[in-house]
């Protein structure tokens, strides 16, 4: 079976996802752009080598709707030739694209693809393209149905992790994404946003607090509590999980995913194509997965999938030297520390998304290109990405430096 490669990944910055945040004037489109640009340019890339564009984008509505892979394919210089579609898979849609371009080298039915994603949070709002999950008991019921900041509350309170648990991590993500960017550990990846006149609008992530600790974390009250009080939720998740007799409210807008507007581009092709276009690899896709999990607890899916990657791949985890996990909220990732007993400074060494933001079907780019970078920043040799998902699944992937 033909290898997949990685040749290269960039990302735009990440702006605050509010009508006052620096990318807002930009559209899904001009965003999407941004980043096959870059591509485009720094492989010197004619435009029909591209077999194919596969961009994630979890509100594919408004802007952002009718295809917006093609559309942006066209819009940033590609040639007609090359097509385009979007997927959605929640928080892994930008992971499931760049593995769906691999599965396309993989198969040998494509030579060069691009995954990546895009979301603008400020323009096309969180859950604009609306759903059956929250609102049709046939599904609501059965799967336990509550706002994931219900479920990241059940997990804390089931796993045992206090206020000060998931606020103290969140500190820590803030500290790694402000050592980061003061080290130039993302120039290599992130590519500015301009305008139309060429003047820069957004060249580092926005959403970056460097000045947060406990003490300006504490003053913040739990986000989620009166969803669960006043929508009946805690009843849900005492329902699903009868062992909790009372939910503990610790998330809120510091220790969760920040609300933000960006995209990433990955660029995958055999090695054929490589020494075809004088591309050189930077990574190896070794594996991928999907699974469902739970879906009322909803968000522990990077533990299950990471259990059946690693069985898949013949691996374990001593064989992997990082690991990239979207940090949707802190209980996420302190539950995953805590199932494979996992030495924190082996995770997220850059910060994560409680840092620098969550654009919702770019995230999963994104942390692939975070990992690439990692690798050959610190010579190590393999990552793991995963992500929790919306309504229980998780994705995850193994790359390796090349």
């Amino acid at each position: 079976m033909p290898e997949a490669y990685i040749y290269d990944a960039v990302r735009t910055p990440r702006g605050r996802g509010k009508p006052d945040g620096a990318l807002h004037e930009v559209s899904s489109l001009g965003l999407a752009n941004t980043a096959l640009t870059a591509i485009r340019e720094r492989n010197n890339l004619a435009g029909p080598e591209v077999d194919d564009v596969i961009l994630g984008c979890v509100d594919p509505v408004g802007e952002a709707g009718g295809d917006i892979a093609r559309a942006s394919a066209i819009a940033s210089g590609y040639s007609y030739k090359v097509p385009g579609v979007q997927i959605n898979r929640f928080c892994a849609s930008g992971l499931d694209s760049v593995n769906f371009a691999s599965a396309q080298i993989m198969s040998g039915q494509h030579e060069l693809a691009i995954g990546g994603g895009v979301e603008s949070m400020s323009r096309v709002g969180i859950g604009a393209s609306g759903g059956a999950w929250p609102v049709d008991p046939t599904i609501a019921i059965p799967s336990y149905f509550m706002p994931q900041g219900v479920s990241a509350d059940l997990i804390a309170t089931k796993y045992g992790f206090s206020r000060d648990d998931v606020d103290a991590y969140a500190v820590e993500s803030q500290q790694r994404a402000s050592k980061a960017w003061s080290e130039g550990r993302f120039a290599k990846s992130v590519v500015p946003v301009k305008d139309v006149n060429g003047v820069t609008i957004l060249d580092r992530d926005q959403h970056v607090r460097p000045d947060t600790n406990m003490q300006s974390l504490a003053s913040l009250k739990p986000s989620f509590g009166f969803y669960a009080e006043q929508g009946g939720f805690d009843a849900v998740a005492i329902q699903a999980y009868p062992e909790i007799e009372k939910l503990n409210y610790v998330h809120h807008a510091g220790n969760s995913s920040g609300i933000v507007d960006g995209a990433a581009a990955v660029l995958v092709g055999s090695k054929e194509a490589g020494e075809k276009y004088g591309l050189k690899p930077r990574a190896r896709i070794r594996a991928f997965a999907n699974i469902g999990s739970e879906p009322a607890i909803m968000l522990t899916g990077p533990v299950d999938v990471t259990k059946k990657l690693l069985d898949r791949a013949k691996m374990s985890l001593a064989d992997i030297d990082l690991i990239e996990i979207n940090e949707a909220f802190a209980a996420v990732v302190l539950r995953y520390l805590q199932a494979f007993d996992l030495d924190p400074a082996k995770v997220n060494p850059n910060g994560g998304a409680i840092a620098m933001g969550h654009p919702l079907g770019a995230t999963g780019a994104m942390l692939v290109g975070v990992a690439v970078d990692e690798l050959e920043r610190t010579g190590k040799s393999t990552a793991l990405v995963t992500l929790c998902i919306g309504a229980g699944m998780g994705t995850a992937t193994i790359i390796e430096r090349v």
